[in-house]
């Protein structure tokens, strides 16, 4: 017969601390976390694997869990696992609800010496951008799981889909100035200083012209 003693008693309720800390984290965050949350609140990387052997977290990505109950949001997945990946174009289009076409391919932007490898072989359309251009116009983004990536904001992305270069579809770059303009919170200063910076004004004041 095996009886714990005071070491093992002491042990076992560390991990049931360990475990409740982290599933509270969990609730606290829609369901989700990552090893980095875990590790940043001081909590032993172990514990996740001890909570998904037991059924009670799913890993859905490397070093990404959710809760069981929760619906898989693979923006958060492909930002965990690629956090210098910033969602850009058409991705970036639906995050900032200026589209309705849910991304069939979802596209990011990496700084321009970043290896490119790993992301496109998980499927991702990649695009390298060198500073300042890589951090400008970066904003926090609410995906339809109710979690919190970085895309760039309506002003960059609108900017974006504009240079040829990109091939985005005249019907979506239409459709997005249509419901852009009609926006409380447009800010067509900010449009315009982007697109003297993008090169993209003159092509923007074709839009503005018929729409405003």
């Amino acid at each position: 017969m095996f009886y714990y003693n005071n070491k093992h008693k002491s042990q076992f309720g560390d991990d049931m601390n360990n475990a409740q800390g982290i599933l509270n984290i969990a609730k606290q965050n829609n369901g989700i976390i990552t090893s980095a949350m875990v590790v940043d609140a001081g909590f032993p990387r172990g514990s996740l694997k001890y909570l998904a052997d037991s059924g009670r977290l799913e890993k859905v990505a490397r070093g990404v869990y959710t809760l069981p109950e929760v619906w898989e949001d693979e923006f958060v997945n492909l930002q965990s696992r690629y956090k210098k990946g910033i969602f850009s174009l058409e991705t970036a289009l639906f995050l900032c609800d200026l589209t309705d076409r849910t991304p069939v391919k979802y596209h990011m932007t990496f700084p321009g010496t970043y290896n490119l490898t790993g992301p496109k072989k998980d499927g991702i359309s990649c695009t390298g951008s060198k500073e300042p251009y890589y951090s400008m116009g970066v904003a926090e983004m609410t995906t339809p799981g109710g979690n919190t990536v970085r895309a760039y904001s309506a002003e960059r992305t609108l900017c974006d889909i504009l240079k040829s270069r990109n091939h985005t579809d005249v019907q979506i770059v239409t459709d997005a100035f249509k419901r852009y303009v009609v926006r409380k919170d447009k800010n067509i200063p900010l449009l315009s200083e982007y697109a003297h910076m993008f090169r993209t004004a003159e092509r923007l004041r074709a839009y503005l012209e018929v729409l405003l």
